[in-house]
């Protein structure tokens, strides 16, 4: 489980929450999720939230058996404070652990490229392409901030947000899953690798392009995949010969790929990365 970097609460069911005394002094009568926080409605009519539920085991029900998972810690998301083009102090990281057969307790998440081993819940239900759908109340995901799901979300896309215009919150996330993958067929089959350096930006002022001569264009995402794509990112994983031989990319690779035919093409976020 530690090397997963999404782990599905959909179909799970909450079987208690023990945690401090304030907790256990009601019982709780729902847990849901806003933005990247917990909130936990207890009986006496108290709210908590994530930083409330330090300390809190979450036991789950499910086809194999109990799963326990333990709320270590909770903390800002310093770089979401520090963003330049769209700065806000929304996301919170949680350190989550489970508990293994053996009763150890070991840090769900695997380390991002920044070295955390942190994650947080989003409402929603995990699609088997990668994205998360939206979902009844009550319906969450864990997500790890090493996965593309939780990339997104510290880059500035946030799916729960109201966003006036086009394209949407949901739809600039689910863009930026599919760009962070390199799921250019958008079939769910993600053709990147750990570590690769990537430049992502929008025309929406939440990413700003970066200036990195080592980078060139590399395609143009919509929610639905790549609109175009001019060089693949990891050439032992994709190519343009087997993208243009499928019918979405067909004619729409290689070097006609540029920034404005992929906007005049519907792409709503772009990306820029070593050749």
């Amino acid at each position: 489980m530690a090397n997963r970097n999404l782990f599905s609460l959909a179909l799970c069911v909450f079987v208690s929450l023990a945690a401090s005394a304030q907790v256990r002094a009601a019982q709780m009568v729902s847990l849901d999720v806003e933005g990247t926080q917990f909130k936990a409605t207890l009986s006496d009519g108290r709210v908590l939230y994530s930083p409330d539920l330090v300390g809190a085991t979450l036991t789950i029900a499910g086809a194999g058996g109990e799963t326990k998972i333990r709320i270590e810690a909770v903390e800002p998301d310093p770089g979401d404070a520090a963003r330049a083009a769209a700065p806000s102090s929304e996301v919170l990281l949680h350190t989550f652990s489970y508990r293994t057969a053996e009763g150890e307790w070991k840090n769900l998440c695997d380390p991002g490229p920044d070295g955390r081993r942190q994650g947080f819940p989003l409402a929603g239900r995990a699609r088997g392409d990668g994205t998360i759908a939206p979902a009844e109340p009550g319906v969450f995901e864990l997500t790890c901030t090493g996965g593309a799901q939780g990339k997104c979300v510290r880059f500035g896309y946030h799916p729960w947000k109201t966003r006036d215009g086009a394209p949407t919150a949901r739809a600039l996330y689910d863009a930026c899953v599919r760009l962070v993958r390199a799921d250019y067929a958008g079939d769910g089959r993600g053709t990147t690798r750990n570590g690769q350096p990537i430049d992502i930006y929008d025309l929406v002022g939440v990413q700003s392009p970066g200036n990195d001569p080592a980078h060139e264009f590399e395609a143009g995402f919509s929610p639905e995949g790549a609109v175009c794509v001019r060089h693949v990112r990891v050439r032992e994983n994709a190519s343009l010969e087997a993208l243009a031989g499928g019918l979405r990319l067909k004619g729409r690779t290689g070097a006609i790929c540029t920034e404005e035919f992929a906007r005049a093409n519907g792409a709503i976020l772009f990306v820029r990365s070593p050749p």
